[in-house]
């Protein structure tokens, strides 16, 4: 009968380092024998970068290669410059060249120079055509691996033509339809193919498929990809060649990336791209100091603020205790615009160009949030304190839904336009301009109010 061996990650996490620290070499040799690829990555993730490269010396050639190409690329490239020159160039030319140009893109230039040089002339050429392109393009993403066929040629042709190379070519199931020029016409399922007479003209048999420009951010074509389920996207070059396809799998990681991405931002800080417990303490603290600087820097305008208001606040100290309720709801109704905006985007149900579209459209839904919000306030602030308090809440939470509601669904377009991460336009910016914006008009509605 069949049985599953569970190992617990922690254990074998703390035995391994405990072999470290001994110089337990062989017991360690041992130990790393006895886990699956899976569960090796989740240890070299979780390790140091010295003891991670202790640890690749140890596997096998073709344990090690295995295990380096499924690291990220910010690990393999810590690991990349720990290891000697040999195993490293090593492990860099088994890499997919989409993937070897992720890593150089994290590798300082003389380490990616050497790993160059170390390629043979055709990986170097592959690698090069990628290294073409921005690096947030599909260009950069796309597999160069595919097979192909022409119009014009019979389904046993083609079968002859794509046999040899079965074994070589990962993404076999569908072949790519190319003119002589290599301009793409479509494309056809091998499992399709098998069913034709062989005398059947492929250009009977194969079907149009949704392509992606070579140029276009990465992104956008893994999004196209996935909710069309493309097992592979053809990418294309500016005058319409087939140059690469972009795997289902791949469009996938893109997106899950870029999630990971938008929601560390949306929290003031970077990704790690690595296991929290993994992370030199250095890294952590170099994702997060920027953006508490700037936001620091931006805080400031609510302490002038503050203090532009001072009279007003010691005439009425009441005023003080609804301070947190104002800046509260004003930076959620922001972050709740922008969030919504931010999927709308994403799903592109939302372009740049419905800017105005959306402000307004914001404006109304913060009037009613505000409204509902507003009237309860005045009820229970009317009753516990005096009606002039009831009535500047109210007033206040009116006007300031509406601007936190415009202010939080414009963001995240404006960043769109500047080609930034509109997850970095929004949260952070927004709690912080909210918080001063909605000061200004608590105060000025306390003033009028109260003639002072």
């Amino acid at each position: 009968m069949f049985t599953f061996e569970y190992v617990d990650f922690s254990t074998t996490s703390q035995e391994i380092r405990t072999c470290l620290a001994a110089d337990a070499y062989q017991r360690l040799a041992a130990l790393l024998r006895e886990l699956e690829l899976g569960q090796l990555i989740e240890q070299f993730e979780a390790l140091k970068t010295t003891d991670a490269a202790i640890l690749y010396r140890m596997l096998d050639k073709e344990r090690s290669l295995e295990v380096f190409q499924e690291l990220d690329a910010p690990v393999q490239a810590e690991l990349i410059e720990t290891l000697q020159e040999e195993s490293a160039v090593e492990a860099f030319a088994a890499l997919e060249p989409a993937d070897r140009v992720a890593l150089l893109d994290e590798l300082p230039a003389t380490v990616a120079t050497q790993l160059l040089a170390g390629l043979d002339a055709r990986q170097r050429q592959a690698t090069g055509v990628l290294l073409g392109y921005l690096d947030s393009s599909a260009g950069r993403v796309m597999s160069a691996h595919f097979l192909s066929t022409h119009p014009e040629l019979t389904a046993g042709q083609t079968l002859d033509r794509i046999t040899p190379q079965l074994g070589t070519t990962e993404h076999c199931h569908i072949i790519m339809v190319v003119d002589r020029t290599r301009r793409f016409i479509g494309a056809v399922r091998l499992a399709d193919l098998l069913r034709q007479p062989r005398e059947q003209l492929i250009s009977a048999i194969s079907v149009e498929v949704p392509a992606a420009q070579a140029s276009e951010p990465g992104i956008e074509a893994a999004r196209r990809a996935v909710e069309r389920r493309l097992d592979l996207m053809p990418v294309l070059d500016n005058d319409g060649r087939l140059i690469g396809v972009l795997p289902l799998g791949e469009a996938i990681d893109l997106l899950e990336d870029a999630e990971e991405s938008r929601t560390a931002r949306s929290a003031g800080s970077e990704p790690l791209y690595r296991p929290y417990l993994g992370t030199p303490l250095r890294k952590l603290v170099r994702a997060r100091v920027v953006w508490l600087l700037v936001l620091a820097i931006g805080a400031t305008l609510t302490v002038q603020v503050l203090a532009t208001f001072e009279q007003t606040l010691e005439s009425m100290v009441v005023l003080s205790l609804f301070i947190p309720l104002i800046v509260g709801i004003g930076g959620n109704t922001g972050n709740q615009a922008a969030t919504t905006v931010t999927r709308a985007l994403a799903m592109g149900d939302v372009r740049v160009s419905d800017l105005g579209r959306v402000i307004f459209r914001e404006v109304r839904i913060g009037a009613m949030l505000g409204v509902c919000l507003g009237a309860i306030a005045f009820l229970i602030a009317g009753v516990v304190f005096e009606l002039k308090v009831g009535l500047i809440i109210g007033i206040t939470l009116v006007a300031l839904c509406s601007v936190a509601a415009a202010v939080g669904g414009a963001m995240p377009i404006i960043g769109k336009f500047f080609k930034a991460d509109p997850a970095v336009f929004s949260n952070p910016f927004i709690s912080t301009f909210v918080d001063a914006a909605g000061l200004i008009v608590y105060l000025t509605v306390a003033v009028l109010v109260l003639g002072r």
